[in-house]
Formats: C-alpha cells, structure tokens, sequence
C-alpha cells in the first residue's frame, strides 16, 4: 500500500500538538481526487486551527492546511473535466501540509499555464481574497483611494498589486520600516508606518477627503481609527483579524460618513458561487501572464518544517507569503 508523510495535530494547543507521521495514501471516493502535493502556503487561519481558536475547528486528529497546489495522481467514479497528469491548485479547510491529500474534485482549479507550484500556492487566498474584495465587495473605481492594512502580509501585498492594476491610488499602513520600503517597491504611493505615525494624522495629510475603500484583514486597535478617517461614501471591507481583536465599530461613524460595512467571505463566495469565482480565477491568470499579480514570498521551507514556519508567522515577521515545498529545488532560507 502507498503512504504519505503528513503534518497531524493531535491536539489544538499549538505547535506543540503537531507530529510529522506516515499514513497511507488514501483512496478517493466518488466525486474526489488524490493530488500529489508540490506546494502548500501558510495562511493565518491554519495557524489558529492548530491553536484551536479557529472559528471552524476541525475535530483532532486533523492535517492542517487549507491552500496548496499540485498533480492529480487518481480519479474517483463520476470526475470529469479532470485527468490524471493535470496540474491544479485547491483550497479546503484541511489536508495540505502533507504529500498527499484527497479532494473534492468540485474544490480543484487548474492551475493557469506557465505559473510555478509557489505562486499558485499562493494564488486562490491571497489573491483571490484581494481581487473579490476590492473589485466585487468594495466596487472599487479607477482613481479612487484605497487604504490597505496590514500591507506587507501576503492579502495585504496582493491587495497593493490588485488596486494599483485597477488604476486606484494605493496608501499601504505597515509596523516596521523594513515593511514601509517593501510595500513601495511593489507600487504603493504612500506607506504609513502606524507604530510611529499617527495613523489619522498620516491620512489627513496624504489624503484629505479620506479613503474611498479601506482594506482591513487586521482588525484590532487600528480599525476604529482608520474607518474615522473614511470618505463620503465609503466602503469599508471587513477581511479578517490577524491583530488578534475583533473591533467594535461606534455605528455613528457609517451614518455619518454614509459609508458601508462590507463583510469579504472568500472562501464562502468561492463556494456559493463557483462560475463567479472562476471568473476571478481567470482574471488572475491573467494578470499573472500580464505581470501585475506578483506573489511576494517570504521563504520556501521544506514541508518537514511546518513548526519553523508556523513560528515564523506568530512573530509577525513575515513578509508576504510561507509556502512549504515537496520538491527540494524549490527550498530557500
């Protein structure tokens, strides 16, 4: 019988409740695929699965892992449109962090023509987060302004690339100034600094009327402030809260402004409405055969070493994207 190594974690407590364990390659039921994994990427909501504060948490023991990329190895009865050999990328809730993983043949993407296993790793949730919040959920416009939170985590630099390329004027807000100098060289206009500057001081000054659209996956201290500094009409996109709190927003502040609340679901979206999000998919490709979509990588790490990753992330170091590989040529430091 063929096996698979994967990342299993016996407990919610952290990394300690993980464990790099064999099991056997499983068989797919109707309807499902095995993907031979090449590429899996860290997205924050994998982080606070193992540490069981996920809002959906899977019963232990579980592989974590919700994006990742590679070849379709076996068909279960009733898959079409999907051949053994393809290359395809998924995102789910579990399973990634291994070299094998079983799917639902209607959660698999082909991967676009000429795109490498790291940046389709990192495509579907970063990308794909950025593109339907901005440009579906928030109705963005050419010229308008946007301001992105947290901009140098992997949303938030795919969020600088999909508002530049729709011909918006982009303010990035980051914690460190090795953050501020990333964000401008990937097209941001003004970066904010907002543990030295006065977050509502900055945007006065840069952009008086306020922003158009913020983009906030950070939550916590940060977003009262920014949605007080919001434009006429604005829209404010609620991603998620990698800060850690969940804010409480004074309801004055949307009458005032006549703005929006704007709840960003990918992961719902990609399901409820498959054609929708296959069209965003396709805008995608494009833009990476057009040289917009530029995924930022913070490292490749063999999958071995998920703990090391996962450190990485809780110290807020990371810039753009982890992705964890199963191919060794693919690895860097």
């Amino acid at each position: 019988m063929a096996t698979m190594h994967c990342w299993e974690c016996l407990s919610p407590i952290g990394i300690a409740g993980l464990r790099w364990t064999e099991r056997p390659v499983p068989h797919p039921a109707r309807g499902e695929v095995i993907i031979a994994i090449a590429a899996a990427s860290l997205n924050f909501p994998d982080l606070l699965a193992v540490e069981g504060k996920y809002q959906w948490q899977p019963e232990p023991p579980f592989i974590p892992g919700v994006e990742f990329t590679g070849t379709v190895t076996a068909l279960g009865d009733g898959v079409d449109g999907i051949a053994v050999g393809d290359a395809v990328m998924t995102v789910g809730t579990t399973g990634g962090f291994a070299t094998h993983a079983c799917v639902a043949a209607e959660r698999v993407k082909r991967v676009p023509r000429g795109m490498s296993s790291v940046d389709a790793a990192v495509l579907l949730v970063a990308y794909g987060t950025a593109y339907h919040a901005l440009m579906d959920r928030g109705t963005l416009r050419p010229d308008e302004t946007v301001l992105v939170l947290g901009a140098a985590g992997g949303v938030g630099t795919a969020a600088i690339q999909v508002a530049k390329a729709a011909g918006a004027r982009v303010i990035a807000a980051v914690s460190t100034a090795a953050k501020v100098a990333l964000c401008r060289d990937i097209g941001a206009d003004h970066v904010i600094n907002y543990e030295r500057d006065d977050l509502r001081g900055v945007l006065k000054s840069v952009a008086p009327d306020g922003p158009d659209v913020i983009f906030d996956p950070v939550g916590d201290r940060h977003a009262e402030a920014a949605f007080r500094s919001i434009a006429w009409r604005g829209r404010y996109l609620v991603i998620g809260f990698a800060g850690g709190g969940i804010p409480r927003l004074p309801l004055n502040l949307p009458l005032l402004k006549g703005a929006s609340v704007v709840g960003v679901f990918w992961g719902a979206f990609d399901t409820r409405e498959p054609a929708s999000s296959q069209r965003v998919v396709d805008a995608l490709a494009a833009g990476h055969a057009g040289g917009w979509v530029r995924p930022v990588i913070d490292s490749v790490l063999p999958m071995a070493d998920l703990p090391a990753a996962f450190a990485r992330m809780a110290s807020r170091a990371v810039v753009g994207k982890i992705v964890l590989a199963n191919d060794k040529r693919e690895h860097t430091r």
